[in-house]
C-alpha cells in the first residue's frame, strides 16, 4: 500500500527532483523508504547519536532559550 507524504525542501532540490527523469525518481523513493524505516526504531543509531548531541549540547551549557536565539539570529 502507498501513501503520499508531503516534505518540504529547498527549491534546488526540489527541482533537482522534479527534473529527474522517472527511474531516478523511483530510485530516489526507494532510497528514502529504506531510510526512513531505519528511524522507526526508537534506539536506532540515529536516534541515539541525537540523544548523545543533545546531552553534550546540554553538559556544555546549551539552554533552550541560548538555541532559540542561535537559530533566531540566522
Amino acid at each position: 500500500m502507498l501513501a503520499t507524504i508531503e516534505i518540504e525542501l529547498d527549491e534546488q532540490t526540489a527541482q533537482a527532483y522534479i527534473n529527474a527523469p522517472l527511474d531516478a525518481q523511483e530510485k530516489l523513493r526507494a532510497l528514502l523508504n529504506v531510510w526512513m524505516r531505519e528511524f522507526e526504531e526508537p534506539t536506532s543509531e540515529f536516534g541515539l547519536l541525537m540523544d548523545q548531541i543533545s546531552d553534550n549540547a546540554i553538559a556544555r551549557g546549551l539552554t533552550p532559550d541560548i538555541l532559540e536565539s542561535l537559530l533566531d539570529d540566522e
